[in-house]
């Protein structure tokens, strides 16, 4: 019986791993009210998939430097979709949408209520990135922090999301980053 908790608790905790396939999966916008599909960016060089929240200290730290991420990295063919996997209240699709308005934010902000996104990535944190790398399918380029420094972005020294977007338009391998410092997602 131990045993089989241990290997359980494995499984629970296990991340997707780099160059892993991402299976297409399709979830709904909460400001648009359409469906959104990993698919509709076959076109894209790259997508980052930003596992976030509407109240986390944390998601709330990153929300100025993922903004500026969109603003430097879209035209380069990098693709961003939020993705919000936390089942609370104040977390509702009503909510997220509220949000997603205030920060004024034009990327898709996909409710993921039935966590299976969430599990198909391994997610576990807000924020939690993953950077996809389009070599005719998606796959895990990079997974982790933003950077090192969630509470005070004029202390941060290292721009992991950056630095590795750029390694993959620039075709060179990725370069691993810190662990992702956030809040947990909850298990429904």
């Amino acid at each position: 019986m131990r045993n089989l908790l241990f290997i359980g608790l494995i499984a629970f905790v296990t991340t997707a791993a780099l160059g892993q396939k991402i299976n297409n999966f399709t979830l709904t916008d909460v400001k648009t009210k359409k469906q959104v599909s990993l698919d509709d960016y076959k076109t894209a060089k790259g997508v980052v998939v930003i596992f976030t929240s509407n109240v986390c200290p944390y998601a709330v730290y990153y929300e100025g430097r993922i903004t500026q991420l969109i603003s430097e990295y879209k035209s380069k063919g990098i693709q961003f979709i939020l993705i919000n996997s936390h089942t609370e209240a104040k977390e509702s699709e009503a909510e997220m949408a509220n949000k997603i308005s205030t920060w004024g934010l034009n990327v898709p902000y996909l409710a993921d209520k039935d966590q299976s996104v969430l599990s198909q990535f391994g997610a576990r944190k807000s924020p939690e990135v993953f950077l996809l790398k389009n070599n005719g399918s998606f796959s895990i380029f990079y997974n982790g922090a933003i950077d090192n420094n969630p509470q005070v972005a004029t202390d941060v020294k290292e721009q992991y999301l950056k630095e590795n977007i750029n390694l993959l338009l620039q075709g060179k391998p990725a370069k691993s980053g810190g662990r992702p410092i956030g809040c947990m997602v909850k298990r429904g």
